[in-house]
């Protein structure tokens, strides 16, 4: 009688699994994962930080209902790259990639949610999976786990008291495709050259910032930001202490490494770009008028009255810009907003 009650309990586990593996497996039905270069410029072989391959990933919701689904804070256990050489032959993970997978660890995660016509973005440096050995065109695109990676085993056999053996199935790693890119890798030009600068758009102009005044260094940002020119926009901001203002976000940014702080800043600025987080240093004002510039050899400050559309009336407020010199470049590195009222 108890071996038939165990062998009851074994089959109700195995169904509820199987249940748990079905739902997680339509865990994205409903959305669809696409990839795109993100500041596109010149890559070159290897794997050096001061070059790499930013992708943008995006999750969207095309359907009519929630999609949800997780997504680690090591992203790693959330994506996977494959690159294929022109005679499809499979470029090789690197070794940071196939110890993170290979070795057990806790995964930390959150839980996403979205709704109908909603969509999620981040950016990931595709050099941090894939080894890129030579100049060459590559074919890349992305395998998106909505549950997770995990290590698969076919099956994990559990002794009852009784020492009858209850076989639970395991989850299956489940994952969407996305659409395939293009790399083309150019030939190193020289170690001092490669560098990941934003190319002016039309052009192949680098854009470079200019030793300019602080007054004009705030007026170009605005006017930037007015026309949507993200490059020029993000040219004279000090991206990594506006970041930091915020003390929780400064706090993990000081306990990480190098490449996951370029990771962290660059998902900062796609923040800013989808308008999710400091609103208000990427609003966009219909006007806005210079009213004091005061600044030393290194320090400064530019006060701006800026007029905000809304529907029937404008906001007005007053942004003060701090900013600050460095080799002869001046920076916005903070900003703080004084509301004067509508008209």
């Amino acid at each position: 009688m108890k071996r038939t009650f165990i062998s009851i309990i074994a089959i109700i586990a195995l169904f509820a699994q199987t249940a748990m593996a079905q739902t997680q497996t339509s865990a994205l039905n409903g959305a669809t994962v696409s990839i795109k270069f993100y500041d596109k410029t010149m890559y070159y072989p290897g794997n050096s930080p001061d070059n790499p391959v930013y992708v943008k990933v995006t999750i969207a919701n095309t359907s009519s209902e929630t999609v949800r689904f997780k997504l680690a804070d090591d992203r790693m256990f959330s994506l996977d790259f494959t690159g294929y050489t022109v005679k499809n032959s499979q470029l090789e993970h690197t070794s940071t990639f196939i110890r993170k997978r290979s070795t057990n660890q806790t995964v930390f995660f959150r839980e996403i949610a979205l709704e109908a016509g909603e969509e999620y973005s981040f950016v990931e440096n595709l050099k941090d999976y894939l080894v890129i050995p030579e100049p060459a065109i590559y074919y890349v695109e992305l395998k998106f786990y909505p549950e997770l990676y995990r290590t698969q085993l076919a099956s994990v056999k559990e002794k009852t008291s009784n020492a009858v053996p209850a076989t639970f199935v395991v989850y299956k790693n489940d994952f969407v495709v996305t659409n395939r890119l293009t790399l083309e890798i150019k030939p190193s030009p020289s170690a001092a050259s490669v560098v990941a600068l934003p190319l002016t758009a039309g052009t192949k102009e680098i854009l470079k910032p200019q030793p300019i005044s602080p007054d004009k260094v705030v007026e170009q940002t605005i006017i930037a930001r007015q026309k949507s020119l993200w490059d020029q926009y993000f040219l004279y901001l000090d991206v990594e202490e506006l970041y930091i203002q915020d003390g929780t976000r400064k706090r993990k940014y000081n306990a990480e490494s190098a490449d996951m702080r370029a990771r962290m800043l660059e998902n900062y600025k796609l923040d800013l770009r989808q308008v999710r987080i400091d609103r208000d240093i990427v609003a966009i004002p219909v006007s806005f008028e210079i009213e004091k510039t005061m600044y030393s050899a290194t320090e400064g400050t530019v006060t701006v009255k800026e007029w905000f559309q809304n529907d029937n009336f404008k906001e007005i407020k007053r942004y003060t810009y701090y900013v600050r010199q460095r080799d002869g470049i001046w920076q916005i590195y903070n900003y703080s907003v004084e509301n004067l009222g509508t008209e």
